[in-house]
């Protein structure tokens, strides 16, 4: 990995020659020795002689004779006068102080008989004072070091070969330095000329430099010459209660940078290090980053302390961990006060608590959204129209506007028989009846009973939206009853294609992420079975991915496959089936080269979908992890002209039927593998670029987990934008949404706005949901205006105008308190659920108007998987009740490898908990009365008494 690599050669490597430092030192050392290199003298040769003695003090003067006598002594015979002459050098180097520009005073007028020196070293037999010349030549060969020779390195290894050299750290710091910088070069030398050469006694070297690197504030030096030699796993057991904070957070901050497997050598190390140190918290971040079941397990029963394992149970609720993974069902000792904390059981109370004390708990009406009074619209006439189409969009709006506070008025708070379903038509009182698990999110017990009168209408779409409902309100909540399932199961089964769907579609939003192997049968059925439609089967698919994110399940994943090769052309193209392909990419999300079998068999398909599902499965494979090759991979993809390969490949059908077997050709080669049919539709040009937009996608899905990556793939979409094909123009917009949910910057809103203007209405349809997903839940006012005024452009165009009202609503989700960004724990861990959820909703928009547009607008609510409220609240630690405190709330700051405990947050406000925060915002602990049990003020923490807490007056 590119990125990876430019890490590993420039860590911390330092000047080569220090005499380089100083200009003026350059030339003064010219001037002294008479050096070639003394460029800076442009004296006479007469003028020199008499500079030099200008230039020279009486004391330094007396240095250079001294050590001239010194270096005399050692070419004579008498061996008795070596020693001492060595003693003598030793102690005239390791004391010369100089300023901390310039070269010390020795190691300068030593430099020319360094030649001398060597020669003389290498008559002299074995023995203690032969290893004691080796080591003063060592350090004199950081000034005289021709390129490639790494003299310093080499005369340490003979110094301990000879004999028992001394601790390398009393030569100080520069000449550590200058050791491992050689050291990582020497390693990577031997590594490419011969990978059997041995390296014990560089890594026995590294060994001495790193405790001296750690205690003297270098952790990073530290860890960077670990890794270039291969060693990270040696590190925790130098490090001590002083020194392993700041390198974790160093190792940790590297890990985006480096390649595989470095990164998770990293991961484990750090985890390692904090365990011994008893940061439980920390170290369950860093299980949860890496996803080890073992690990998360282990460190969740390490604490002896019950309020941190509660602590630890709110993390593992937040990432939603399957409870399956931490206790067997049948233990006895089974805590239900934690169950609740993993279950979410408490999310819905404290999330209401949370709005009062905000005061925005009060219900919002649509005007309050819209504020039709500010748009300048030309005409009055879409305000007063009672449309369909408008009260969809507007239930919408509410849905996810007081999501959550189960008080809104047009669904939860209507009358009997005025309710807010009965203002649409056909399929609009589908979503409408799904918008009631909306307002009541995470509210299991209130909610079950609002939507259970709805089942029994007699109204087809009425009841299968009360079935959607139902997931809906499970979303990220677990209960013991498993409510949703018991209600859900018997309609998957259904005659009616809505009631079916609905259910389906249900429980892969109440179960996503939760493992669990008994809804396998239940689903998976419909993915096998050759006779269902391809919706039923795709939907099936793509609950079952939800459901086992990021698990590369061994009995779901052979069955698409096998699906997908047996069914016929006809229904591999219907525009279902890339739910298929997304179902089986969610399986490997963040499982990196875990899916290289997969893509393998992908190969083997002839038919577009083939190239459609690679793309998928690559991109969710290395979802945020940066990765540099897999993001060229996806530009590659996007660089190829399908009617321009099509208009080649007329003549050769049956090459092109090899390529798309092969899975080498463009999609429209593949085409050819289906039976080399020439009379294919358009919709067959659809289906065969698709997998393009799948690749924009694809490069912001695999870039949004590092932040330097993320900012570079901008310019690569801007490029897109100008010289792309329309199906990648399109779904530009999609990827500017998944690189930045719920973060609203200045010059990405300025992009979007431009493109929600574009003459492709379908780019514009897309840039303005892109809007909606930017600022989801951010109450950001200037995007609100830039809606009301495209809402004013768009008043005659109903299609734009519906999407334009649900990015309101979007923008104002749950008034500004619940957001939808997949990274949260100061963006350290990705949730799974939240990337499958955003990601199911951009699918369908690369084909908008047959989904969301037409008669599957409950698409929408697959948002919910990524809705979290974006609070934090304080609780004491007996009764788990909310503690108000000081809080500092700000910006958060990059700290890594800063001196000293620098700010960790700037431009800081203080509040009193619970408070509201940003996605790139951090908060602290405004005073030391509290101690916190969590390593990251965010979600639910717990908070102690400080015992060395004394209040001033």
């Amino acid at each position: 990995m590119a990125g990876g690599d430019a890490q590993k050669q420039t860590i911390a490597v330092p000047s080569k020659d220090p005499a380089k430092k100083d200009k003026k030192d350059e030339d003064k050392e010219a001037k002294v020795n008479g050096d070639a290199k003394g460029k800076g003298s442009a004296d006479g040769a007469d003028g020199k002689k008499d500079k030099k003695e200008d230039e020279l003090s009486e004391e330094d003067l007396q240095l250079k004779n001294e050590l001239e006598m010194l270096t005399e002594r050692l070419k004579e015979s008498d061996k008795g006068l070596h020693r001492p002459a060595l003693e003598s050098l030793r102690t005239l180097i390791r004391t010369s102080t100089s300023s901390m520009t310039s070269v010390p005073k020795p190691l300068k007028f030593l430099r020319p008989h360094y030649p001398d020196l060597k020669e003389i070293f290498e008559t002299w037999p074995s023995s203690s004072d032969k290893a004691l010349f080796s080591e003063i030549l060592s350090v004199l060969a950081m000034t005289y070091t021709d390129n490639g020779q790494r003299e310093t390195l080499k005369f340490r290894l003979l110094a301990s070969e000879i004999g028992h050299a001394e601790d390398p750290g009393l030569w100080g710091h520069e000449y550590m330095r200058h050791l491992a910088a050689e050291l990582g070069e020497e390693y990577n030398a031997r590594s490419l000329e011969d990978e059997s050469k041995s390296t014990s006694e560089l890594i026995d070297l590294a060994l001495l430099i790193v405790p001296f690197s750690l205690k003297h504030n270098a952790e990073a030096d530290a860890v960077d010459l670990l890794l270039e030699l291969e060693s990270i796993d040696k590190l925790p057991q130098f490090v001590d209660k002083d020194t392993y904070a700041r390198a974790c957070l160093y190792m940790v901050s590297c890990v985006n940078l480096l390649v595989p497997p470095d990164d998770v050598e990293f991961l484990r190390t750090a985890h390692d290090i904090y365990r011994k140190h008893d940061r439980f918290a920390e170290a369950m971040t860093l299980a949860l980053r890496l996803g080890d079941r073992e690990l998360i397990r282990s460190d969740f029963e390490a604490p002896s302390n019950p309020v941190m394992r509660t602590q630890l149970a709110y993390m593992l609720g937040r990432q939603q961990i399957p409870v399956e993974w931490l206790q067997d069902e049948d233990d006895p000792m089974r805590d239900y006060k934690l169950m609740d904390c993993i279950y979410n059981t408490h999310l819905s109370s404290h999330f209401i608590q949370f709005a009062k004390e905000l005061d925005v708990y009060e219900p919002k009406s649509l005007e309050d959204i819209y504020k039709s009074h500010l748009e300048n619209t030309r005409s009055t006439l879409s305000t007063t129209v009672d449309s369909a189409r408008g009260n969809l969009a507007s239930t919408f709006v509410n849905a996810f506007v007081n999501a959550g506070f189960g008080n809104d008025k047009l669904m939860v708070g209507a009358e009997e028989g005025n309710s807010w379903i009965y203002k649409n038509k056909d399929h609009g009182m589908l979503s409408a009846s799904a918008s009631l698990g909306m307002s009541l999110l995470w509210d299991t017990e209130m909610g079950l009973s609002h939507v259970d009168k709805y089942t029994y209408s007699s109204d087809e779409n009425i009841r299968a939206g009360s079935l959607m409902a139902y997931g809906i309100l499970h979303s990220s909540v677990r209960s013991e009853m498993d409510a949703a399932l018991a209600l859900l199961t018997e309609h998957v089964e259904s005659k009616s294609v809505p009631l079916k769907i609905s259910a389906i579609v249900g429980i892969g939003l109440a179960y996503a992420g939760s493992c669990r192997e008994d809804i396998v049968p239940l689903l998976l059925q419909h993915v096998a079975d050759e006779t269902t439609s391809m919706e039923v089967a795709s939907m099936s698919a793509l609950a079952l991915g939800f459901i086992f994110v990021g698990s590369a399940h061994g009995e779901i994943t052979p069955t698409i496959l096998q699906t997908m090769m047996e069914r016929e052309p006809s229904q591999l193209n219907d525009k279902w089936a890339r739910f298929m392909s997304l179902g089986l990419a969610l399986l490997f999300l963040g499982q990196q080269d875990a899916s290289d079998a997969t893509i393998e068999t992908l190969k083997a398909i002839e038919h577009p979908i083939s190239k459609q599902a690679q793309v998928l499965v690559d991109m969710c494979s290395y979802a945020g992890t940066g990765n540099v090759l897999k993001v060229q991979q996806m530009l590659h993809h996007c660089t190829e002209h399908i009617g321009v390969e099509r208009e080649k490949e007329e003549d050769g059908q049956s090459e092109g039927a090899e390529a798309g077997a092969s899975g080498e050709g463009a999609g429209a080669s593949a085409s050819g593998g289906a039976e080399g049919d020439k009379d294919e539709s358009a919709d067959e040009d659809k289906t065969n670029d698709l997998y393009q937009a799948f690749a924009v996608m694809g490069i912001a899905l695999v870039a949004m987990g590092e932040d330097v990556g993320a900012e570079m793939t901008l310019r690569h979409f801007s490029h897109l934008m100008h010289y792309g094909e329309p199906t990648i123009r399109r779904a530009v917009p999609l990827a500017l949404a998944l690189l930045n949910p719920s973060n609203p910057q200045m010059a990405l809103l300025d992009t979007l706005s431009k493109y929600s203007h574009d003459n492709d209405l379908d780019v514009a349809i897309n840039a303005i949901l892109a809007m909606g997903i930017v600022g989801a839940g951010t109450n950001n006012a200037r995007l609100a205006q830039m809606l009301r005024q495209l809402a004013g452009y768009y008043h005659k165009e109903p299609d734009s105008l519906f999407m334009v009202r649900v990015a309101q609503g979007l923008v104002h989700m749950g008034k500004g308190t619940i957001g939808i960004n997949p990274y949260h724990t100061d963006r350290q861990l990705m949730s799974r659920t939240a990337v499958c959820g955003i990601l199911a909703l951009l699918v369908s928009f690369t084909d908008a108007r047959g989904f969301v547009l037409d008669k599957s607008h409950w698409m929408l609510y697959y948002l919910v998987l990524s809705m979290y409220p974006r609070f934090l609240i304080t609780l004491d630690e007996e009764e788990l009740q909310p503690l108000p405190t000081s809080v500092r709330v700000g910006k958060a700051v990059d700290v890594v490898g800063q001196a000293g405990k620098p700010r960790t947050i700037s431009g800081f406000q203080t509040h009193t908990s619970p408070v509201r925060l940003g996605s790139y915002e951090r908060a602290e602990l405004g005073t030391d009365e509290y101690l916190s049990y969590a390593n990251v003020l965010e979600g639910i923490v717990i908070l102690r008494k400080n015992p060395g807490y004394e209040k001033e007056d």
